[in-house]
């Protein structure tokens, strides 16, 4: 697997992926239809261009995933039991379409589980830019990983 397993990380450990995505109108109007999301501002762009933005902003949502998922095939590809939850979710600037994505990962904290030796916890901080290096998107996730080896 891609995926890194528990005893692959460490605290401050940085990763820079390679993956970028340039977000188009078409993601954008589809992951708003697909969560029933009917903002004005994510898909008339009449609508938008009367607003400050002056033209629609990409669902916050869909740049919450792209960031996590631009960041799957260095850190949990194969190797994640599962997410535990996602804390301190920001957006300091806005995301539009024609917008490429950058992604960087910091592992934040590495826990071996108290009750599963098969398994710990990795948080990590997911942190997007722009095409011009500006941060739209931070979060802090944490995974449930598995060990690669287990001691009996």
């Amino acid at each position: 697997m891609a995926g890194l397993y528990f005893e692959e990380f460490h605290v401050g450990q940085i990763f820079k992926h390679e993956l970028t995505k340039t977000v188009t109108e078409s993601d954008n109007m589809l992951f708003s239809t697909m969560t029933l999301n009917p903002q004005p501002l994510h898909i008339d762009r009449h609508f938008a261009a009367q607003t400050e933005w002056g033209e629609p902003l990409v669902n916050s949502l869909f740049t919450l995933g792209l960031i996590v998922g631009i960041s799957v095939g260095d850190t949990t590809l194969g190797t994640t039991i599962g997410n535990l939850g996602m804390t301190d979710v920001g957006f300091p600037a806005p995301v539009f379409q024609g917008d490429s994505i950058h992604v960087t990962t910091e592992v934040k904290a590495v826990r071996a589980s108290k009750s599963k030796p098969d398994r710990g916890i990795v948080t990590f901080e997911h942190r997007g830019f722009n095409q011009n290096d500006e941060l739209v998107a931070i979060c802090t996730r944490q995974a449930m990983m598995r060990c690669k080896t287990v001691e009996v």
